[in-house]
């Protein structure tokens, strides 16, 4: 599969007073990004809830190469990275139009039971919507 892109316009609050896009906010972008590659992959995150489970972000580990500001487009580039037993890795690059990358991560998620009940083995809807692993970041 091709890695999936998510488009981003930087918002005036997410710049902060370096005049850059805050830190944190990468990790939001990230959470939005996996939302819609799933949903890009035929997997909403409503139906993984009703089929009884969820994902946990366990790590993130994130590299900046340069800032990004206000009112600039980017996209969020996502691919797998691994697939293990019952978790999984993804990967996020943010692409300027250029295809710059300013910034890469790696990203863990644990599949658990909507229950409570702990981790669950990576169900074969989720592993097909993650599909076959194909990694940014080498």
């Amino acid at each position: 599969m091709a890695t999936f892109e998510f488009p981003v316009r930087v918002r005036y609050h997410e710049v902060d007073a370096q005049g850059v896009v805050f830190n944190a906010w990468y990790l939001a972008w990230f959470d939005e990004a996996v939302t819609e590659f799933l949903e890009a992959r035929f997997l909403t995150y409503r139906s993984m809830l009703d089929a009884g489970y969820d994902v946990q972000l366990v790590r993130s580990e994130i590299d900046w190469r340069s800032g990004i500001g206000w009112g600039e487009d980017v996209a969020i580039a996502v691919s797998t990275a691994r697939l293990g037993t019952t978790s999984f890795d993804l990967d996020f690059e943010v692409r300027r139009d250029d295809g710059t990358v300013t910034c890469s991560a790696r990203t863990t998620y644990v599949v658990i039971a909507v229950d409570g009940s702990g981790k669950r083995e990576i169900p074969p809807l989720i592993e097909r919507a993650l599909g076959a692993p194909d990694p940014l970041r080498r």
